[in-house]
């Protein structure tokens, strides 16, 4: 039995804390300890009673994790992890996730780290770098810690790019894919859902945020041929309708929120789009797979071109282009893939995922 603990900034609903969720139950049923670190007390996600939850900074603490006052935030984080190590025995791995959370991690210089990267280095640099200079050199600081770090990539892409940038240097680098509970997803996509509608759709999964071009899908709908609708969920409704009206596609969009199950939308829908400037890996895509829904995806950095191999690849389409991505939705509206073998579902089962991250901590 390994004691676990999986650190990262909250547990409010995005890609990295499903991740570490999905590894976290899997680890516990291989028969391992599970702790969960989280620094700042949001949770939207439903824990599991079988795993622990510790939140490293509460109330005033949560001060500390100002930019300026960092310093004081490691040495707090520091003894946290002490006083929970006396109570239940010491951490025989530590996994890190987020630039925060692994700013922390590592300059607290906890033993058995490893750090996750999930998402383009350079882009998420390139992005901030726009923002001005504060952001982008308060960006490039939580990148540079990662140097002569242990290193896990969610994608093949991100690796490659670790490597030919040369921006960082870590002590080891891996590609470890992202788990998917293949039960968990189809059992979940069965589930009565009395909202889905009546007729044919499409559907687009992401936060209403500028990598998730949710302006160049509208305009991509603007130019379809087919007269489908598209369902899109997002964290953001309000702002995603505000961009419909602009664009003039209000009425061929259904704009929800953040739905806590969206497995029966993805399984009813007749494809699924991701059309994200960069993605780490890209999940959704698997998702609608397992649930056997085909999908068209831009071939943004990094993790897409991975997923949609052999025949799936015709329908990657270049970034920023509404043009072709109408032309593919169109494609898989009228002559959807045959999803009859998938290779990626062969390399993400999550029990086998989580035996790799063990392999790679022993």
């Amino acid at each position: 039995m390994m004691r676990i603990a999986i650190a990262i900034d909250h547990l409010v609903g995005g890609g990295a804390e499903k991740v570490m969720l999905t590894l976290a139950q899997e680890f516990v049923a291989m028969g391992h300890e599970v702790h969960f670190l989280v620094m700042k007390d949001n949770v939207d996600y439903e824990v599991p009673r079988s795993v622990s939850l510790h939140v490293c900074f509460a109330g005033k603490d949560r001060q500390l994790l100002r930019h300026l006052r960092l310093g004081k935030a490691v040495k707090h984080l520091k003894a946290r992890i002490q006083n929970i190590e006396s109570n239940v025995g010491e951490f025989g791995l530590f996994i890190s996730n987020l630039d925060l959370t692994n700013y922390l991690m590592v300059k607290a210089h906890v033993r058995s780290l490893c750090v996750v990267v999930h998402a383009s280095v350079e882009e998420e640099l390139r992005r901030h770098a726009k923002m001005g200079p504060f952001a982008y050199f308060k960006k490039l600081r939580a990148k540079k810690v990662l140097n002569g770090q242990v290193l896990i990539t969610v994608s093949k892409g991100i690796a490659d790019e670790i490597v030919a940038k040369k921006r960082i240097h870590p002590a080891s680098l891996q590609t470890i894919y992202n788990p998917f509970e293949f039960d968990t997803i189809t059992a979940l996509a069965q589930e009565q859902q009395n909202e889905l509608p009546k007729e044919d759709y499409l559907i687009h999964i992401g936060r209403f945020v500028k990598q998730k071009r949710h302006d160049v899908l509208f305009a991509a709908i603007a130019q379809m041929k087919q007269p489908i609708k598209v369902v899109v969920l997002c964290h953001k409704p309000h702002k995603a309708r505000k961009l419909a009206r602009k664009l003039n596609v209000e009425d061929r969009v259904i704009i929800r929120g953040f739905e806590i199950n969206p497995f029966p939308w993805i399984k009813q829908a007749k494809g699924l789009v991701l059309n994200s400037d960069f993605e780490g890996f890209g999940m959704v895509l698997v998702e609608a797979l397992i649930c056997g829904t085909p999908v068209v995806s831009t071939d943004c950095p990094h993790g897409p071109k991975e997923i949609l191999t052999g025949s799936l690849a015709d329908f990657l389409v270049p970034r920023r282009n509404p043009v072709l991505l109408a032309q593919k939705l169109d494609k898989v509206v009228l002559s959807p893939p045959d999803l009859t073998h998938i290779e990626i579902l062969s390399k993400v089962k999550a029990s086998e995922i989580a035996k790799q991250y063990l392999e790679f901590a022993n």
